[in-house]
């Protein structure tokens, strides 16, 4: 006579799946913190100086500045080949860029300049204009080294009445960061920002 062991009961499969997802959560690497990015509001150490109480161009009004659509992320953006970008994984801006750099630009115009020379609308009643400032940013991208961040931008000063013709300027600027660490990066950021205002308070 054949003795035939006993059959292994039979595995619920809803209960199966429980088990293979508990040991896929547990054994899975835990994501890294998330950082998050300001461009501090005060200009960089070391470089600014006092307002100039004799600005040439008289006050000015700033146009609401223009920004590539690739700027407009909140991630932190790193080169990655020829013509190719990723975002830094666990690193974003804590603020929309096209937030935050209008607002710093003004900011270091008002530290250059003086804050009575440099309005953005609603301009205040009874306020002359002498200059009508627009601003495009063309790129603000870190090098493909990972040491310095690259700054090309253009903009018009133009007189309100029409009386003299527009003056037109463009940069190309770069800010070196002392390391390739991520807040070394976000700093060469806001050192190229204020490099930009510099240039075009000087123009």
């Amino acid at each position: 006579m054949t003795l035939t062991a006993p059959a292994a009961p039979a595995v619920p499969a809803a209960l199966l799946a429980l088990v293979l997802l508990t040991c896929s959560a547990g054994c899975a690497s835990p994501a890294p913190p998330l950082r998050l990015y300001t461009l501090a509001l005060a200009p960089p150490a070391g470089v600014a100086g006092p307002a100039s109480a004799t600005a040439a161009g008289g006050t000015w009004q700033l146009a609401p500045l223009r920004l590539p659509a690739y700027l407009d992320r909140d991630a932190l953006l790193l080169p990655a080949g020829a013509g190719h970008l990723q975002p830094l994984d666990g690193h974003r801006w804590a603020e929309p860029l096209r937030d935050a750099l209008p607002r710093l630009l003004q900011e270091d115009w008002r530290t250059l300049r003086g804050a009575a020379r440099v309005w953005a609308a609603p301009l205040p009643a009874g306020l002359v204009i002498d200059r009508q400032l627009a601003v495009e940013l063309l790129a603000l991208d870190v090098t493909p080294d990972r040491a310095a961040v690259q700054l090309r931008a253009r903009w018009t000063l133009a007189d309100p009445t029409g009386a003299t013709p527009p003056q037109v300027g463009q940069a190309d600027l770069r800010a070196a960061a002392s390391s390739s660490d991520p807040g070394q990066l976000v700093a060469a950021h806001r050192l190229a920002l204020w490099r930009l205002a510099e240039r075009i308070s000087a123009s």
